[in-house]
């Protein structure tokens, strides 16, 4: 007998058994009621105009520049410190 119609069987049998399961339990149903109420409240939701997405994603590039920045000093500073107080090797 051909294996790959055994697996198939086999596969079938065991989504089959978790889909009943799932639907006796109540829980497909769940399921479903969340997301029809995730789409209803996406429904309500204002999306950015492109306009509005380009300035905030410029607002964050500089963000994070400035961010890096401050790190990079940050470390420099540090560093030139802690060379400072430990003794030459």
């Amino acid at each position: 007998m051909n294996y790959d119609l055994i697996k198939l069987g086999v596969w079938v049998v065991i989504i089959g058994g978790t889909f009943g399961y799932l639907w006796r339990k109540g829980h497909l149903l769940k399921i479903s009621n969340y997301v029809a109420e995730t789409r209803e409240e996406l429904r309500k939701c204002s999306w950015p105009s492109l306009e509005e997405l380009k300035g905030s994603t410029v607002v964050v590039m500089i963000s994070i520049l400035l961010l890096g920045l401050l790190t990079i000093g940050a470390d420099f500073v540090v560093l030139k410190f802690v060379r400072g107080i430990l003794p030459k090797i």
